[in-house]
């Protein structure tokens, strides 16, 4: 059997097991018009009609896509997604084998591949030649995380994120990180709203180190994985495999550590697993939507050792970066938007960078569909996104406004250092909404209330939530004026 007819088979039957998975549009819309080009025992490269299909086969079908190729081959390859363009014209496809709705190929363990990897077996490369270990760094470990376990993604990297006032700083202690692990910033602590480009940043610090030390054991995970993990091994009895795998990292990315908050177990394994790695000088990179300092129930000694390297906010994008982040979007689409459209989603989509992304990639699609598009295609084609957005753009100033004319109290009372009880509550309350509602950070809030420091803010945003369970009437009156607040946003 020919390499093509191999592949094809192969992608014949993944797909098959895909589409128990995913929806029948979903199948033919992103599905029907793909093959398989290569595999290897680590990845598969499948060619895709356009960058459209790339990007919406990457933020969404990734996982199912993963599963059938294991219950096929056995392996989770890493998946490359390149675009027709690039590949198929060259080469010309593979041709596609029928597919048969009556075949059914059972899960291949590892240790007995289907007939269908055998077949294309042949396009498996040899084993590379034995390198010399890098310099940097020296691991001992004998079995290294492979790449399609560190959980880096290819597309986030440096030369694709856009620098702008409101992440410069993240983005130089990243690239440090990157060229010197260890050596620059450990721990780098990346913080920020969701959505602003801290994930991005550290599958870019990791793509950066992989590529320039092919032997540095990178492994990028978050926190809800490492827990799930960590319950996995206790119930498995394989906590030495499990400590191994993260204890003898080089460089290890862990996303979204707020939600180790609240678990007592996985924050002293974690606790241990830090204190391995930075003992053994190996990097840490860590991010969250808040500083250390504001982490409810998490261990005072796991706080005080994020805070001991770098800590870097990511704030949201101003309407140039936004500007900026659109044109080089639709430029790695390959689509031509106006420049009224680029400005018209930049002003309107203010809160991140994801639902930039989004916003574009509705654009997109419609041009791919129907041709260019004009603003006013655009304004409606953009209605509840709009709506959606503007609900989200409080200012704390408004709070403010807002809150003393429901308390009765004078606008300059919240920032005053006046105490008497009416006044206090009512700061409080205007303090704990600038927390709910705008995303802001501790010591921004402060700066707002006449330069208060974020202890006193934390103060206050836990007692107007202690006392919400206990006075209803208290809840009901809040939940009213958040109402007022995002319908006059």
């Amino acid at each position: 059997m020919s390499d093509r007819s191999s592949l094809a088979a192969l992608w014949s039957h993944v797909v098959d097991n895909l589409r128990a998975r995913i929806s029948p549009d979903a199948y033919e819309r992103w599905f029907s018009s793909i093959c398989l080009t290569e595999i290897t025992e680590e990845s598969a490269r499948l060619a895709v009609p356009d960058a459209i299909h790339k990007l919406w086969i990457e933020m969404n079908y990734l996982p199912p896509l993963r599963e059938s190729f294991k219950s096929i081959t056995g392996i989770i390859p890493l998946l490359e997604l390149e675009c027709a363009t690039h590949n198929l014209q060259q080469q010309g496809p593979p041709p596609m084998a029928p597919r048969s709705r009556a075949v059914k190929v059972q899960a291949a363990a590892p240790e007995a591949p289907s007939p269908v990897v055998r077949a294309a077996a042949v396009r498996l490369p040899a084993p590379p030649a034995p390198k010399e270990p890098e310099p940097v760094p020296d691991s001992a470990v004998e079995e290294p995380v492979s790449g399609n376990e560190d959980g880096i993604a290819q597309r986030h990297t440096f030369n694709t994120f856009v620098v702008g006032a409101n992440n410069q700083f993240a983005h130089a202690a990243a690239m440090a990180v990157a060229q010197r692990p260890a050596r620059a910033y450990n721990p780098l602590f990346l913080h920020g709203g969701t959505g602003l480009g801290k994930t991005h940043l550290m599958h870019a610090i990791g793509a950066h180190i992989r590529g320039a030390r092919p032997k540095a054991r990178v492994l990028y995970i978050t926190s809800e994985e490492f827990t799930n993990q960590f319950i996995g091994a206790l119930q498995e009895h394989s906590l030495p495999k499990f400590r191994k795998r993260f204890r003898l990292a080089d460089v290890l990315l862990i996303d979204d550590i707020q939600f180790l908050a609240g678990k007592e177990r996985s924050q002293e394994e974690f606790f241990h697993t830090f204190n391995a790695l930075f003992d053994g000088n190996k990097q840490l990179v860590l991010s969250s939507d808040c500083p250390p300092a504001e982490m409810r129930n998490l261990e005072s000694r796991l706080a005080s050792r994020f805070e001991w390297g770098m800590m870097a906010e990511v704030t949201p994008p101003d309407e140039e970066t936004r500007v900026a982040i659109l044109r080089k979007r639709a430029e790695s689409l390959r689509v031509e938007v106006p420049p009224n459209v680029i400005d018209y989603l930049a002003s309107r989509i203010r809160s991140n960078v994801r639902r930039l992304h989004g916003a574009l990639f509705r654009v997109a699609s419609w041009i791919s569909l129907h041709g260019p598009i004009s603003l006013v295609q655009t304004e409606d084609l953009m209605r509840d996104l709009v709506q959606e957005e503007s609900t989200k753009h409080i200012t704390i100033d408004r709070i403010q406004k807002t809150i003393a004319e429901s308390f009765d109290i004078r606008i300059a009372d919240m920032t005053s250092r006046k105490r008497p009880a009416n006044i206090a509550f009512a700061r409080q309350v205007a303090m704990y909404l600038s927390r709910e509602l705008t995303g802001c950070s501790y010591q921004e809030i402060g700066l707002a209330f006449g330069g208060r420091d974020h202890g006193t803010i934390m103060h206050a945003c836990r007692s107007v939530d202690s006392r919400l369970k206990e006075q209803e009437s208290l809840r009901l009156r809040l939940d009213s004026l958040m109402t007022t607040l995002k319908r006059s946003s």
